[in-house]
């Protein structure tokens, strides 16, 4: 008996462990069709990413220095990734933190921020992705940004 408890409990671990993988590689791909979709001037694969009422923030500051929220449109950001621009956007992302709990997935990314190959700003992107029947999609965002302190990211 202690025998075939100890075999289930190995096999729900192991079996636990690859489906974590799984998720993590489904959540990565993910963010990366976002940036992909981005470079691009993709709006469809974009809104592909998002969740139905995905929230975006940003935290920036003021002239004087305080820091505020500052709350995007969903639908402005795609329209403007859809719009023809000047210069490729394009995010660089490093995945530093992936916590999953069941269908909630939050996600901690540094970035650097080119605009072609020019250098413009960096920061940190915080996703948070549900899980649902067509896979893992965004629901909030929230970025920092900032052009000093960069090269340690």
């Amino acid at each position: 008996m202690k025998k075939l408890a100890l075999t289930l409990l190995l096999f729900t671990l192991c079996h636990t462990g690859f489906a974590q993988q799984a998720d993590v590689a489904a959540i990565k791909q993910t963010i990366n069709n976002m940036f992909d979709a981005m470079r691009k001037t993709d709006s469809t694969l974009l809104r592909s990413t998002f969740a139905k009422g995905i929230i975006l923030h940003s935290i920036g500051k003021t002239k004087d220095g305080t820091t505020v929220l500052i709350n995007d449109s969903a639908d402005d950001f795609v329209k403007s990734i859809g719009m023809p621009h000047k210069g490729i956007y394009d995010e660089r992302i490093t995945f530093k933190d992936i916590k999953i709990d069941g269908e909630l997935a939050s996600v901690w990314a540094p970035y650097k921020f080119y605009l072609d190959d020019k250098f413009s700003h960096c920061g940190v992107d915080v996703f948070q992705l549900m899980k649902t029947a067509a896979g893992w999609k965004i629901i909030y965002i929230v970025d920092t940004r900032r052009k000093d302190g960069c090269s340690v990211m």
